[in-house]
């Protein structure tokens, strides 16, 4: 039983062909969510998902609130052309890419649910940005959809979902079946009756790997359920996630006198053959030049950076519009001063922060691989 805590998604749509429009997991920075809108907006999820970026809402002036009658307008369009209604059925979901495997089903979700001791069924893993949340809780509100899915990861000793979603579909043809841009298989599932499935996906509390801000702004948004693939993998990762400053006008010179200035060594890094961060440094690439920072053993990696190296030694934000999170394998901006690259955090350290009920810091785990957005969306 899960006490309505995770259920089948009541009001559906499942998408017919491909996902309208550019993938829209490729971008996450808003630069880069304007210029792929610049090149396609109309009818579009990415457009639906970022109203207040498209060229006309742009040209405008319009903020996000105003945009979204536009936004739900593009929905509805999207949701008689490009999908088809389906009602009361869980979505068993595999992914399976260079990155990683991923079995499990999408649900919904309660973000605010506890147990009968007064625990979160749903824990955060990380920390996260204040403005993100605010504005991923407008948008949910305002579409009254949900576009896209956070990934959940129970939290027990031994893995019984992943047996438990591949038994109840074998021998059936998914409905869904693409491979996305980065080439990993997305194949989905759709079952009308899945209890024995959520039986199994709420045997444990659910750590959120991806999807912290989503999770965070369904709470604050007031809904008592979310769209979530539950998965435990079985083959889970975790990827680096950097920072990048930009517009600091800090060089190689300015940034390395500040560091040994606070009292942190500082040495010359081969960028080609000696790169690779280790857990405790920090290798920083900048137009002029690569070097190694050595972290103080004071905290984890993420958090050293942002407190110790950015707000400490340069005064700079870790909120602010000067410091970015990178996910690994992603391009940096052309005009970064420069990119602090971090090692990943293994997945040991991230459930032994969770179970001592505390949270990684921001962007500081990349799992992978992740559910395709779009394939599924749900009402809220």
């Amino acid at each position: 039983m899960t006490d309505g805590w995770i259920r089948p998604i009541a009001d559906g749509w499942v998408v017919r062909d491909e996902v309208p429009g550019p993938d829209v997991d490729e971008f996450a920075e808003p630069a880069r969510i304007v210029d792929a809108l610049r090149r396609r907006h109309t009818d579009t999820l990415l457009a639906v998902q970022h109203p207040h970026r498209t060229p006309a809402a742009m040209a405008r002036g319009l903020g996000l609130l105003d945009a979204l009658p536009t936004a739900r307008a593009t929905l509805s369009v999207l949701l008689r052309t490009a999908y088809r209604p389906v009602r009361n059925v869980v979505a068993p979901y595999e992914v399976d890419g260079p990155d990683g495997t991923a079995v499990g089903v999408l649900c919904m979700v309660d973000p605010a649910a506890v147990d009968a001791e007064g625990l979160e069924r749903v824990r955060h893993g990380e920390q996260v940005y204040p403005e993100i949340v605010a504005e991923r809780a407008e948008v949910l509100a305002g579409l009254g959809h949900a576009t896209s899915a956070a990934m959940l990861v129970p939290v027990g000793e031994r893995d019984t979902l992943t047996g438990a979603v591949r038994t109840a579909v074998a021998g059936q043809d998914p409905v869904v079946s693409t491979i996305d841009s980065a080439g990993r298989r997305h194949r989905l599932w759709l079952l009308p009756d899945g209890d024995g499935v959520l039986a199994e996906a709420s045997t444990h509390p659910l750590m959120v790997a991806d999807g912290n801000h989503r999770v965070a702004a369904a709470a604050t948004a007031g809904l008592t359920g979310l769209l979530a693939l539950v998965t435990a993998g079985p083959d889970l990762r975790i990827g680096a996630f950097h920072r990048v400053l930009t517009g600091t006008g800090h060089t190689a010179a300015t940034l390395t006198e500040a560091w040994r200035r606070a009292g942190l060594p500082v040495t010359d890094t081969d960028a080609v053959t000696d790169a690779e961060p280790a857990h405790g440094s920090t290798v920083v690439h900048t137009p002029h030049g690569t070097f190694t920072v050595r972290l103080p053993r004071t905290g984890q990696d993420h958090a050293v950076v942002e407190e110790t190296l950015l707000r400490d030694a340069l005064g700079l934000d870790p909120e602010g519009p000067h410091v970015h999170p990178l996910p690994a394998g992603r391009r940096p901006p052309t005009d970064a001063d420069a990119v602090l690259h971090l090692a990943p955090v293994p997945l040991a350290d991230v459930k032994a922060v969770h179970a001592a009920g505390r949270r990684m810091p921001r962007k500081s785990t990349y799992f992978t691989p992740k559910p395709r957005s779009g394939l599924l969306l749900a009402r809220l």
